[in-house]
């Protein structure tokens, strides 16, 4: 539909009341109120950028092909049912032919009472226009929506016998009349309505049908509700050639006939969907529990949360693996980030993403790009416990970023890699946010039947999976993060809704599969009761949302600890999580050795090694253990720490290409014979110094090998203090959520954007004054007056104060009408009041291209 029909349909002519029925869709925006238009513009978001000029820009904007297709992927599955009805009843539609096409001719109460409600979306959402004895579909929507061979309904109906029979003779057409027992007719058109006329008449129809082969009749079942097409051979069987005879079946190709619409509707009882869904599934529960069980369970899993990430993160403190050149991580280094963190790929991938969303992980913009923690992962590190997960749930639930489709491909056929390009998907963030609220709506403690929950996301947005009414498909995304449940499925919000699930469990969100305390105050939702509807944008801040949930989390996580008990057989056990100073100082001395209730180090030469390495002395080491054990120090430990800190630094290491130097030449000498030292290429410059045709870090492994323990050197001869911390990429900003299309706006745009609106539509509908000399202007024209006729009118407008409506271009060229009411004219500047934009403006006249007096009642 163009501008040009909508700007000529929609002017009223004077005089017409507002009761008058709306002719186009224009008119039927400019019947609303300012809170109609501002609902069909926060459910249609799309139609505000930009914001039209006028009404009509809008009417148009809301019937193009891209933004009745987003609006027709947000309905639910009634609602898109009664779209679909509309799209193959009569043009325009009587509610009581809708209801019957939905209900068919037994009444149905649900159908009966859900109707209204879908009507009236489609309404709000400019789908469908008109009172409901004239109901429309828009345009593009019933093209989208109609049935067709390159697009079939889902109705599963075919074509109408008018369509049907478009390109068939007049002759053939009187020969189906004749066989079908109707009288023959003066013309083609007359003789398509009087067999459309038998298919709708419902006696007329029983009589023809009792009259019917068995065989035809199984042959009409089985096409009746969908695909309505069927093959056919040059010589048909006779039940085919009957109901071909007949026009129950019409020639759709050479080879191919279909079940005309009317005569497949009679045999559904008049219903265009085999299951109507007036109602949503019920959710229903899959095991139930304590609300204490679950926060606590909840809180555990929250717990084990930050020891994941903390323990990835570390384990990259001196940086991580490379960037592969296309971005992402190496499959290589996937696995080996998964054997590091002891689970499997997929949820490797998970943490990584969650890291990276957060800002606590990026690369580091060097030549040799590598992963690294970011200078936020040491505030992050700083923060309490509560705080810290709260911060990693409110990233989670907003990003973009899928981690479940690692290991799947793209539209390419290119393997999607973790941290990579092209994992982002829109709809995520409200599909986590749906499946949370939903298991919300269950009684506290209950876990959601994955099934049904499925069920219900489908119901609510039935077009948004793998097939659109575009005839597009989503990516097939890989399997799911390790979900124990059985369902399969094919279309991304499925997939989305399952990998939900199972990351909620991983991260706290949820505890047993129930929602727990913190997560309902983390999405706004009551904590004593279940919330029956989803809680919507404008609530409570994200930032308070998340205080209230690191609050109720806090009291749930375990108490970190000061101490650890020191054991004789070289290990030392955390009987909880340690403080943060102890737990740093502790990672650096021990190694972990086993993860739980309670978390096991062992000590080691190379442990003690990277101790003194960071600068530690014997003594610091024999004194923190002292302060912080519960227990002695074991006689084995602290024989450990002083062998290790007596061998240390023996053997200097620094940089020619590399050298090694000693006061004890002996000890040189043992290491040139040793046949291990070969690979190193050494030879001896002096008694003291080797020299070695390697780099210094790898002369350090080497003889760390060997089972020697070499300090590292400066220039200057002073020993380099390595620290667990140094390396971390410079500041960097978390990556944003790619929005699925434009955001919901607020009410203050949308009053500005309403506002904006009708002062346009007031300017392009204004009634306007024609002078007798002048050609009549049409819509959409712009006024043309030579400079002289300009200033003279908008002097005359000021002096008695009334309003004008003038053609104005701005600076870039853009032209636009506009209704002002001038107060001063003065230095080739015209300034009045704009109803078009409501406020007052200054305007130079030689950008003005004609103006015209408005008719007395116009404003």
């Amino acid at each position: 539909m163009g501008i040009g029909e909508l700007d000529r349909e929609a002017h009223v002519p004077a005089g017409t009341g507002a009761a008058a029925a709306p002719r186009t869709l224009a008119e039927a925006l400019r019947a609303r109120g300012d809170e109609g238009l501002a609902a069909l513009l926060r459910a249609r978001p799309d139609l505000l950028n930009p914001v039209p000029n006028d009404l009509t820009q809008l009417a148009t904007r809301a019937g193009t092909r891209a933004s009745v297709v987003r609006a027709l992927e947000r309905l639910d599955r009634f609602a898109l049912q009664t779209a679909e009805a509309l799209a193959i009843a009569p043009d325009p539609a009587p509610y009581p032919a809708l209801l019957s096409l939905l209900a068919g001719d037994e009444s149905d109460p649900d159908i009966e009472a859900a109707l209204p409600h879908a009507v009236e979306m489609l309404r709000e959402q400019a789908l469908v226009w008109g009172e409901d004895d004239r109901l429309r579909l828009v345009r593009t929507a019933r093209e989208l929506l109609a049935p067709s061979p390159q697009h079939p309904s889902p109705t599963g109906l075919g074509p109408t016998v008018a369509e049907a029979t478009s390109g068939m003779s007049p002759g053939r057409i009187q020969e189906i009349i004749g066989t079908a027992g109707l009288p023959p007719t003066h013309d083609a058109v007359s003789a398509v309505a009087s067999l459309t006329a038998l298919f709708t008449d419902r006696a007329r129809m029983d009589a023809l049908l009792d009259t019917a082969p068995s065989d035809a009749l199984t042959v009409l079942d089985r096409l009746v509700w969908g695909p309505p097409y069927g093959e056919v051979t040059a010589n048909p069987a006779p039940p085919v050639r009957w109901l071909r005879d007949r026009g129950l079946l019409l020639p759709a190709s050479p080879r191919t006939v279909v079940l005309p619409r009317e005569a497949a509707l009679h045999l559904r009882g008049g219903r265009a969907h085999r299951t109507p869904a007036p109602h949503p599934p019920a959710l229903s529960e899959l095991r139930s529990y304590s609300p204490q069980a679950v926060d606590s369970a909840a809180a555990g899993q929250a717990y084990t949360a930050l020891a994941t990430v903390e323990e990835l993160l570390k384990a990259w403190n001196q940086g991580g693996p490379p960037v592969l050149r296309a971005g992402g991580l190496s499959v290589r280094d996937l696995k080996r980030t998964a054997t590091t963190l002891e689970v499997t790929e997929q949820v490797a991938a998970f943490w990584l993403e969650l890291c990276y969303g957060a800002g606590l992980l990026a690369s580091d913009g060097e030549a040799d790009e590598r992963y690294a923690p970011t200078p936020a992962y040491d505030d992050w590190l700083d923060l309490p416990p509560a705080e810290r997960w709260a911060r990693l749930a409110s990233v989670w639930l907003t990003a973009t970023r899928t981690s479940g489709l690692v290991g799947g491909q793209d539209a390419k056929g290119r393997t999607l890699s973790a941290l990579g390009p092209d994992l982002d998907r829109g709809p995520a963030p409200e599909v986590r946010h749906r499946v949370l609220t939903l298991q919300a709506t269950l009684p506290p403690g209950s876990a959601a039947d994955p099934e049904s929950l499925l069920a219900r996301l489908r119901w609510e947005r039935p077009l948004r999976g793998g097939a659109t009414v575009t005839g597009g498909t989503v990516p097939n995304p890989a399997g799911t993060v390790g979900g124990s449940s059985t369902t399969t499925s094919t279309d991304l919000r499925s997939r989305i809704a399952l990998w939900t699930l199972t990351e909620a469990e991983m991260l706290g969100i949820t505890g047993r599969g129930a929602l727990s305390s913190p997560a309902r105050a983390l999405l706004n939702l009551p904590l004593a009761e279940a919330a029956t509807e989803p809680v919507t944008d404008g609530g409570v801040e994200p930032s308070l949302a998340a205080s209230r949930a690191a609050t109720l989390l806090a009291p749930l996580l375990p108490e970190a600890v000061d101490h650890v008990l020191l054991q004789a057989d070289l290990t030392a056990v955390a009987p909880g999580p340690l403080r943060r100073p102890l737990a740093d100082t502790l990672a650096v001395l021990a190694d972990v050795e086993s993860k739980g209730g309670a978390t096991v180090y062992r000590f080691t030469p190379g442990s003690v090694r990277r101790a003194l390495d960071a600068g530690r002395s014997a003594s610091d080491l024999h004194d923190f253990l002292t302060a912080h054990s519960r227990t002695p120090v074991p006689q084995p430990l602290a024989y450990l720490i002083d062998d290790v800190a007596r061998k240390h630094g023996h053997l200097r290491v620094g940089a020619a290409s590399a050298y090694v130097r000693c006061d004890d030449d002996a000890l040189l000498g043992e290491i040139l014979a040793d046949r291990r030292s070969a690979p190193l290429r050494l030879r001896r410059l002096a008694p003291t110094v080797l020299a070695a045709q390697t780099d210094p870090a790898a002369l350090l492994e080497g003889l760390r090998s060997m089972g020697y323990a070499p300090a590292a050197e400066s220039a200057e001869g002073a020993v380099l203090i390595t620290r667990a911390d140094a390396y971390r990429t410079g500041p960097r900003t978390a990556p944003v959520p790619v929005p699925d299309g434009p955001p919901v706006p607020d009410g203050t745009l949308l009053g500005a954007a309403v506002r904006a609106i009708r002062a346009g539509d007031l300017a392009s509908t204004a009634v306007r004054k024609e002078r007798p000399e002048a050609a009549p202007l049409t819509g959409g024209e712009l006024p043309r007056t030579s400079p002289a006729e300009t200033l003279a009118t908008v002097q005359a407008a000021a002096m008695t104060g009334s309003a004008v409506w003038i053609g104005y271009v701005n600076a870039e060229g853009a032209a636009s009408q506009r209704v002002i009411a001038p107060v001063r004219v003065e230095g080739g500047f015209v300034t009045g009041y704009d109803h078009t934009a409501d406020e007052v403006r200054t305007y130079p006249l030689h950008r003005i291209t004609g103006v015209a007096e408005l008719a007395d009642d116009a404003v």
